[in-house]
């Protein structure tokens, strides 16, 4: 736990310490910009949560002097395979996309906030915990942060990188418009017999629900379904009984790492700036966590955030950065209902339209935009 001191002043404020936060850190750190991150929490989390990292993301990564140990740590997955049950409808490929990481790393959160915190050390910065954040005000020349504890932090700009309940869009006064998922969503790491193996992260349809599992370093696997209604804490007989259902065959269970169950909204920031107040993250778009996209997309924010305090151009962030939220949001959406529709003309058009479009450049598209390759 870091416990020194907060300094009475900074030129930005980053409220959150998590990857989205820790990137825009990194980019300030490297741009000789000084800043300030704030994170409630004692310590970084050390549960699993996202653990996709795409190529684009990667690519910024190699800018911020990180890829390298990431990649170190990861396993690299170089197709998507999806399916109905134990079907193979379409095998979406990342070998051949044009970058220098023509795959997708699969790496624990809690692996890739350690490498981005390492790199900020390595440039002078660190994240100050546990400060949590009771109220941002802003004036003409500047911003005031006030801790739980009474003690402030004034700064030229203060970044919300501080999740979806952000306490600085709601000090901004952003709207945050969408919708949540009537389903929730059961997350477990671990250890099993999984027929497809671990050179592929599987997409599974069903009219129960999306299932993805994907493969994780020292041998464990993520899963990852929509639910009803899931309990609190899945244990492994509940986990084992949901892949019997969708994926019949596929897994044996022998082993629980971690579980838990969330609700997902789909929502975009109405906008990712009020004078001296910017979104970034979690804080400005939210979604379905099909196709992995949410940390990834955040990095990219924390990055091109970084780059605008750095050249000046901060009135130019959220043109930049909320169409790619806006779209991203509309995919996964898409993405989440194709798979969990029940009704039986549609998936069955859909089973017998994907093998066909196999054999067209629609895989190849699909690959980019999941890569986030797109949004250079």
């Amino acid at each position: 736990m870091n416990t020194t001191a907060l300094p009475d002043r900074t030129e930005v404020a980053i409220v959150g310490g998590g990857p989205t936060g820790l990137a825009l850190a990194v980019t300030l750190a490297s741009a000789g910009i000084d800043h300030v991150v704030l994170d409630r929490l004692a310590e970084g989390a050390n549960t699993s949560r996202a653990a996709v990292v795409h190529a684009r993301t990667l690519e910024v990564l190699d800018e911020l002097g990180a890829s390298e140990e990431l990649i170190a740590r990861g396993v690299q997955v170089t197709r998507f395979a999806v399916r109905d049950g134990a079907r193979r409808l379409l095998t979406v490929p990342f070998d051949r996309l044009p970058t220098a990481h023509p795959y997708t790393l699969m790496v624990p959160q809690y692996e890739t906030e350690a490498v981005l915190l390492d790199r900020l050390r390595a440039l002078g910065g660190d994240v100050h915990r546990p400060y949590e954040v009771a109220s941002v005000v802003q004036d003409e020349d500047g911003v005031t942060l006030t801790m739980t504890t009474g003690e402030t932090l004034r700064a030229a700009y203060a970044v919300g990188a501080d999740g979806m309940h952000s306490t600085v869009r709601q000090a901004a006064g952003i709207g945050f418009t969408g919708n949540a998922y009537a389903e929730s969503f059961v997350l477990a790491d671990v250890v099993m017999d999984w027929a497809p193996g671990p050179v592929e992260v599987s997409l599974t349809f069903g009219t129960a629900g999306l299932t993805v599992v994907a493969p994780l370093p020292g041998g464990h696997y993520r899963v990852v379904a929509t639910v009803d209604d899931a309990p609190p804490a899945p244990d492994i007989d509940f986990v084992q009984r949901l892949l019997d259902e969708r994926a019949p065959g596929q897994a044996r269970i022998t082993g629980l790492a971690w579980s838990s169950r969330f609700r997902v909204h789909h929502r975009v920031a109405d906008h990712y700036r009020a004078g001296r107040l910017l979104l970034a993250g979690d804080a400005a778009h939210v979604h379905s966590p099909a196709g992995g996209q949410g940390m990834n997309t955040g990095i990219q924010d924390g990055h091109a955030l970084g780059r605008a305090f750095a050249t000046g151009q901060l009135d130019g962030y959220e043109a930049q950065r909320r169409p790619v939220a806006q779209r991203v949001v509309s995919f996964t959406h898409r993405m989440t209902r194709v798979a969990t529709t029940r009704n039986p003309m549609v998936r069955g058009a859909r089973n017998t339209v994907l093998p066909l479009l196999g054999h067209t450049a629609l895989p190849k598209k699909l690959a980019t935009e999941l890569a986030e390759l797109n949004y250079r």
